[in-house]
């Protein structure tokens, strides 16, 4: 773990959505459903993934459990994001696919090929803040990295049982394909996992 540092805080505003795979989304899976109306007070969420202050990239390489005491270490009530809370801030308001509507914008999401299987990225990670910010100010919600959050596995959103030893996985990372690159995609991995495309953010109540 690199120096710990005071994140730059975003409030969002409280709000509700629906929580899910939009209606003819084609990359839907079972495991974004059912589709959910959820209420959701307002919070704090650093703007950008927690990074190394020194080269400007996101931190990897970082387990849920690592990303958990980074979090206590900052004070001040700082916790992972829930699923709930990652997801409403990663669609601003927007109720399409992609934030920008069928397909991702390369201007704001860090993505190496589309779907046809063209180049369109760097094929590399960036610094935090360098594409375009989403409604709320927020950067890198979706591609770049892919972020822990609070949540232990469940397979969809109506299963009762939840499999503690997995931890969800949001936002799709610079190497995925778009159809991964969607704020309703939801994957999981034991909590000591460790990749080289897979950080965290911070949030806290208000």
């Amino acid at each position: 773990m690199v120096e710990v540092i005071e994140p730059t805080w975003v409030q969002i505003p409280a709000g509700q959505f629906v929580m899910g795979c939009v209606e003819d989304d084609k990359f839907a899976n079972m495991h974004e459903l059912p589709r959910l109306t959820v209420d959701v007070p307002s919070f704090a969420l650093s703007m950008h993934p927690v990074f190394d202050p020194a080269t400007m990239l996101p931190m990897v390489n970082i387990s849920w459990h690592d990303a958990v005491e980074y979090c206590a270490t900052l004070g001040n009530g700082c916790r992972l994001p829930t699923e709930v809370e990652w997801e409403y801030a990663c669609r601003a308001g927007t109720t399409t696919p992609f934030p920008s509507g069928d397909l991702p914008d390369p201007s704001s999401v860090n993505f190496l090929y589309d779907e046809l299987g063209n180049r369109v990225g760097p094929g590399k990670l960036l610094p935090v803040g360098w594409g375009e910010p989403n409604a709320f100010s927020l950067h890198d919600m979706l591609g770049n990295v892919c972020e822990w959050v609070q949540d232990s596995w469940r397979n969809h959103y109506a299963a009762k049982v939840a499999h503690e030893s997995l931890k969800v996985i949001r936002g799709g990372a610079w190497d995925y394909l778009p159809r991964l690159l969607r704020p309703s995609w939801r994957d999981c991995a034991p909590a000591m996992t460790r990749r080289d495309n897979l950080g965290f953010r911070v949030a806290r109540d208000l």
